[in-house]
């Protein structure tokens, strides 16, 4: 209960993403491409024919498959507290949603440009903009805040980047876009007085 405590926004984040992972598993099954698009997942001609916009974000809450959950998860348990006791509650909430949104927009203008219409879903985007939005931190605060170092955090982001790009059905642009997303809006909102770690 303390580490919950401690860092209560990235556990919402993760619980939330936990909840809804199994009511649609239940009701019809993550890995089910024709209920996750029930659910809310990403695909371009619903978004621009039908308006459906609201699949930019609610795509981010939903995973195929356990594996799927289990590694994004896993990351955000690791950036995410990090970033929440260095930007705080708020702005790493603003982070996560918006960069996960930025994400998921430019994911969707790559699919339009080059008609690779596929179902995308996950909380990827949101948890690379968590990485580049740490990074910048990092940078500021001359790589360094208690244990953790630029070094190693750009290190992740790279393998992790490198693991998307050498492997299939993964959405690579999102990475990127949710990566850069992050780190631009930590640019934008974060100041050296917001952090709780020290350097």
């Amino acid at each position: 209960m303390d580490i919950i405590k401690k860092y209560p926004a990235t556990w919402a984040i993760i619980i939330f993403n936990v909840l809804v992972f199994f009511a649609v598993d239940l009701t019809g099954g993550s890995e089910n491409v024709e209920h996750m698009l029930k659910c809310g997942a990403s695909y371009p001609p619903f978004i621009r024919e039908q308006g459906e916009y609201y699949r930019l974000f609610t795509c981010m809450f939903l995973h195929f498959g356990l594996k799927h959950l289990g590694n994004n998860m896993l990351i955000l348990y690791f950036v995410g507290g990090h970033l929440e006791r260095a930007a705080g509650k708020v702005k790493y909430l603003v982070i996560y949603l918006l960069g996960g949104l930025g994400s998921s927009y430019l994911s969707y203008y790559a699919d339009l440009q080059d008609h690779s219409y596929s179902v995308s879903a996950g909380a990827s985007g949101a948890v690379f903009a968590t990485m580049g939005a740490i990074i910048w931190i990092l940078l500021i605060h001359k790589g360094r805040l208690e244990e953790l170092t630029a070094k190693q955090m750009i290190f992740m982001a790279a393998l992790s980047l490198y693991y998307g790009f050498t492997s299939t059905g993964v959405d690579n642009i999102a990475h990127l876009g949710g990566l850069a997303a992050g780190f631009f809006l930590a640019v934008l909102i974060y100041r050296r007085s917001d952090s709780r770690m020290t350097s």
